[in-house]
C-alpha cells in the first residue's frame, strides 16, 4: 500500500521537550567514550567537545530511503559519465561566462591537465546524494517523495561519525528504550538502519591504491589548517597534509610520481578544495596543480569536481538531459523523480522566467551559487535583495530551484552537554562509493552508507560542520 503524507506524518512517535539529566549524562559520556567528537573550537592544544547530535533518530519514510540507496549506484553513474563527457561538461560551465572566478579557474586547470594528457591509473569517487522528504501539509494524500538537494562530489564529510552516531541510537534505545524521550508511540532496533559508511569510503579508497600498484607508497588526506571536524577523518588512515605542505614537502619524480621526502603518494583524498577560501593565495592553487598533473589519483579528480556543480545539476533536470547518459528509459525516469525544478538565472528566456518568478514569490525558491560548504544558499525574502544586487553577468553564476516541504517534527538537539528542544527537518544524504581503473572498466559502484543531518526547522542551512545542524540517524517509518 502507498504510503501517504497523511499515513507517514501520523505515524511518526512523538518525543517529549524535556528529558532527565540522567539521560544527557548518559549520552555524552557515551560520546566521549566513542570517539563521537570534534576539536574545541579555538584551542592550540588537544581539547574536545562532543559532537553535536540529536538524541533521539528522526523519521525517514522507509520506502523512499530504500529507494535512494538503490539509486545511489545509478547517480555514481551518471555522474562518471557526465565527467567523461568533455563537451557538455566545458559547455554548461563556460555558459557561467566571468561570474564565478573560482568555478572557471578549476575549469581552466581541468582543461590545462587534459591538454597536457596526464595519465592516471585510477579514478576514486566518494560520493554524498542529498534529498529532503518532501510531505508537504496541505497535501494529505499526497505520498511522501525524497526529493535531491544536491549530488556532491567532493569532500563529503561526517561517513566516519554518522556511523557512530546510528550505535549511539542503538546503544540508548538498548540501555533506555527512549522512556524518558517517547512522548507516544515506539521505537524499534528494525526501525534503525545499520550504516557501513565508517568502513566503505576507507574501502574505496583502498581499491584505488591497489589500481596505483605500489603497495609502499602512502595516502595522502589533503586538509583545511586548523581542521575542527577531525575525529570524523581520523578513522582514515594517512598522510595528512594542507595544499601549502604539498608545495614545501611534495616533489614530482621519475615516471611523474610524486613523492614526499621517500614516500610516493598513490591517493590524495581532498578534505578541502571545494570553496575559494581554501585558496588564499597561489601557493595553494600551486599545490593542487602538483596532484593534478603527477601520476597521483586524486580525490576527486578535476572533472568530477566540476560535474558536482550546481549548474550541471540544473541542466540534468532539462528534458532529455539524464537521457544523454542513461540509456535505460525506466531508471533515467527515476533519477527524474529525485528532481524538482531547476531554472537557470541567465540571460536566456528561461533565466529570465526563472528571475521573474523568483521576484514574485521568493519563498516559494532558493538560489544558489556554484559552491560547496553550507551558508551560501539564500532564501525568502532575502532572494529578491539578492537578486536586485546582481549584474546580469554575476547572475549567470546561480541557479533557482524550488524549495522542497519538509516536515517539522519535534527533537531535541544536544550541543556541547546541552539541550535544545526544537522543531526540527532532516537531510539525508547518501554515501557513493566509485572506483574505475585507468581505462575506465568500472571496479567498485555501490551505495555506502548514510547521513542524516537535522536542524531547526526555521534555519535554512543544513551544514554540520558550519554550525548549522546536528548529526542523527534514521527512524525508518
Amino acid at each position: 500500500m502507498t504510503q501517504t503524507n497523511t499515513g507517514f506524518l501520523s505515524a511518526r512517535p512523538q518525543y517529549t521537550q524535556r528529558v532527565s539529566q540522567l539521560l544527557v549524562d548518559e549520552a555524552v559520556d557515551w560520546e566521549a567514550t566513542h570517539g563521537l567528537l570534534l576539536r574545541a573550537p579555538k584551542t592550540d592544544g588537544l581539547g574536545f567537545v562532543p559532537a553535536p547530535v540529536a538524541l533521539g533518530p528522526s523519521p525517514i519514510p522507509r520506502r523512499e530511503f530504500d529507494k535512494v540507496v538503490m539509486l545511489q549506484p545509478v547517480f555514481n553513474l551518471l555522474f562518471d559519465r557526465v565527467s567523461r563527457d568533455h563537451e557538455f561538461l566545458t559547455s554548461t560551465l563556460e555558459s557561467l561566462g566571468s561570474s564565478d572566478e573560482f568555478t572557471l579557474r578549476t575549469l581552466a586547470m581541468y582543461t590545462r591537465q587534459r591538454l597536457l594528457g596526464v595519465w592516471k591509473p585510477g579514478v576514486i569517487g566518494i560520493h554524498r546524494s542529498d534529498y529532503l522528504i518532501h510531505a508537504p501539509g496541505d497535501e494529505p494524500k499526497a505520498s511522501p517523495l525524497a526529493k535531491q538537494v544536491e549530488f556532491n562530489t567532493i569532500a563529503s564529510s561526517f561517513a566516519s561519525l554518522s556511523s557512530i552516531v546510528g550505535d549511539f541510537h542503538r546503544f540508548m534505545l538498548a540501555k533506555t528504550e527512549y522512556k524518558d524521550l517517547l512522548q507516544s508511540g515506539t521505537i524499534t532496533k528494525e526501525q534503525l538502519p545499520t550504516n557501513e559508511s565508517l568502513t566503505s569510503i576507507g574501502d574505496g579508497i583502498a581499491a584505488g591504491f591497489e589500481l596505483y600498484g605500489n603497495p609502499g607508497a602512502v595516502v595522502a588526506m589533503v586538509v583545511q589548517p586548523n581542521e575542527r571536524n577531525i575525529y570524523d577523518q581520523r578513522w582514515i588512515h594517512v598522510v595528512r597534509l594542507t595544499f601549502g605542505d604539498i608545495v614545501d614537502r611534495c616533489v614530482i619524480g621519475k615516471d611523474n610520481r610524486l613523492f614526499m621526502g621517500d614516500k610516493e603518494i598513490a591517493v590524495a583524498y581532498y578534505r578541502s578544495g571545494y570553496a575559494p577560501t581554501d585558496f588564499p593565495s597561489e601557493k595553494e592553487w600551486d599545490g593542487r596543480w602538483l596532484v593534478e598533473s603527477s601520476r597521483t589519483i586524486p580525490v576527486p579528480n578535476l572533472a568530477y569536481h566540476l560535474a558536482g556543480c550546481k549548474k550541471i545539476q540544473q541542466v540534468l533536470a532539462q528534458p532529455g538531459a539524464v537521457e544523454r547518459f542513461i540509456d535505460d528509459e525506466q531508471t533515467a525516469e527515476l533519477v527524474r523523480e529525485c528532481f524538482v525544478g531547476l531554472y537557470p538565472l541567465d540571460n536566456s528566456s528561461e533565466g529570465q522566467k526563472a528571475y521573474d518568478l523568483a521576484m514574485a514569490n521568493p519563498s516559494n525558491y532558493v538560489v544558489k551559487p556554484q559552491r560547496e560548504g553550507g551558508g551560501y544558499n539564500t532564501y525568502g525574502d532575502d532572494i529578491p535583495k539578492l537578486l536586485s544586487s546582481l549584474s546580469n553577468e554575476e547572475r549567470k553564476g546561480y541557479i533557482l530551484m524550488d524549495l522542497i516541504r519538509a516536515p517539522g517534527f519535534n527533537n531535541i538537539l544536544l550541543r556541547n552537554g546541552q539541550l535544545v528542544a526544537s522543531e526540527v527537518v532532516s537531510e539525508l544524504g547518501i554515501y557513493g562509493v566509485w572506483v574505475s581503473d585507468g581505462d575506465g572498466n568500472i571496479v567498485i559502484n555501490r551505495s555506502g552508507g548514510h547521513l542524516l543531518r537535522t536542524k531547526a526547522s526555521d534555519v535554512y542551512e543544513g551544514g554540520v560542520a558550519a554550525g548549522f545542524a546536528v548529526i542523527d540517524s534514521p527512524l525508518l517509518i
